[in-house]
């Protein structure tokens, strides 16, 4: 509940800053924008892991290499940068075996912010919202082998939950105490906590693929929680940070901003060896995160190495991860390995890859599941995708492709699965920015 304190509080700054900014000289003012778009200078080779947080283009306090650029639009507005970020996807997913099933669907979120320094640092406001409650039909998308949370009061087994029409209400405010130095603060109605890598919905590495990796409820999955405060040190080429949060998943009604107590805790490490590279290990205690085990908190560690890097003809975005969930007090592990890449081949083409290796739990039985969750075998899943640019312009661009996915079946279920079903999807993608 705190967080629902600190909120208001920071976003009252705005009114306190617009109202200094107003009475400030005409070259103090040009001043204060001409180092705002210094820091939003994406892609920079020789951007810091400093100027790298300031940006806060991802959800919550995720890093990415210091060198990518994400697609984004900005304007100066007075004293004030706003940017957009977004993307939506039409899917049209058919899969093959015994637990197969076909849908059109549509993955999107939009992602508004605003920034303004002072100074003694940087206050970003950060909103963020998905139609997928409206785009996504019967609560959730088929996906082979995927689990967690619940549609009508049963477990999601071979499918995937929509996010919520909220994904981040969130503050954010970085004080400058060195060149090379920070202290930030973060705290979030919805917002994602310091635990896991950057969010799938959000990565370059999968920003071409729209369906959720396998390993998502291992991984990266408190990426939508509620009422999460996070400090953070920023210190020449390390980030360190410690959030608190309230651990349960969201709900079925995915419209609604959930109201829930500071009952789980992360912490997490993140270092930035070159502007390229990024690599982070994660580790957090959360309390009953899932509705069909409600008595069940979980200890989860993650960790992942990011890579960017661009030539004059092409630009590759690579994420290798890993995922633990420990169910404490009881014996099960669960873990998850996945490696990603997408390339953006002379702005004309995209291609992107993704393999998974990853424990499936009992819960995928369903009504004949044990009430004790434990695993029942491990899936591996290997996906190869393409798209063709139809379109860009000033505010978006737009690409039509289709990727493939294999899976090959544990002995203890290729009864449910078969040995090895496949999923092929139709994919529209409109990025807006360049």
């Amino acid at each position: 509940m705190f967080p629902r304190v600190v909120i208001p509080i920071l976003f009252a700054l705005i009114s306190v800053s617009i109202e200094a900014q107003t009475n400030m000289p005409p070259d103090t003012k040009a001043e204060g924008q001409t180092s705002m778009s210094m820091k939003m200078n994406m892609g920079d080779p020789t951007s810091t892991l400093t100027e790298n947080v300031l940006r806060h283009t991802t959800s919550g306090t995720s890093l990415e290499p210091n060198s990518t650029n994400p697609p984004m639009l900005m304007k100066m507005r007075g004293n004030w940068m706003l940017m957009l970020h977004g993307q939506a996807a039409i899917v049209e997913q058919q899969q093959t075996g015994p637990r197969g099933h076909d849908k059109l669907f549509s993955a999107n979120w939009i992602m508004p912010m605003a920034m303004h320094t002072d100074a003694h640092g940087q206050l970003t406001l950060r909103t963020m919202f998905s139609l997928e409650p409206a785009t996504i039909s019967g609560r959730y998308y088929p996906e082979l082998f995927q689990q967690g949370e619940t549609a009508f009061g049963k477990p999601i087994v071979d499918g995937q939950h929509p996010h919520n029409f909220f994904m981040e209400i969130a503050a954010l405010y970085d004080f400058r105490v060195g060149e090379q130095s920070l202290l930030s603060i973060y705290a979030a109605l919805v917002g994602d906590p310091a635990l896991g890598p950057v969010a799938f919905p959000h990565r370059a590495s999968a920003a071409e693929d729209p369906l959720a990796p396998l390993g998502h409820h291992l991984q990266d999955s408190t990426h939508i929680a509620d009422d999460v405060l996070t400090g953070g040190l920023t210190w020449h080429k390390v980030h360190l940070e410690a959030s608190g949060f309230h651990g349960r998943e969201p709900d079925e009604n995915r419209w609604h901003i959930e109201v829930g107590g500071l009952d789980s805790w992360s912490t997490r490490l993140a270092i930035a060896a070159t502007k390229d590279w990024t690599a982070q290990y994660s580790v957090g205690h959360l309390h009953s995160p899932e509705a069909q085990h409600p008595d069940e908190d979980v200890l989860r560690q993650t960790a992942s190495v990011a890579y960017h890097h661009s030539w004059q003809s092409a630009t590759l975005d690579a994420l290798a991860l890993w995922g633990r969930n420990h169910t404490i007090g009881t014996p099960t592990n669960s873990n998850g390995y996945l490696f990603e890449a997408t390339s953006h081949i002379h702005s004309r083409d995209s291609i992107w890859t993704r393999l998974e290796n990853v424990d499936r739990t009992t819960d995928l039985l369903g009504a004949s599941a044990p009430s004790e969750e434990s695993v029942i075998g491990r899936v591996q899943a290997y996906t190869a995708g393409y798209a063709h640019r139809l379109y860009g312009n000033g505010w978006s661009t737009g690409e039509l492709g289709a990727q493939i996915t294999s899976y090959t079946t544990p002995a203890a279920l290729r009864l449910e699965y078969g040995d090895h079903p496949f999923g092929v999807a139709a994919v529209l993608n409109i990025h807006l920015g360049k």
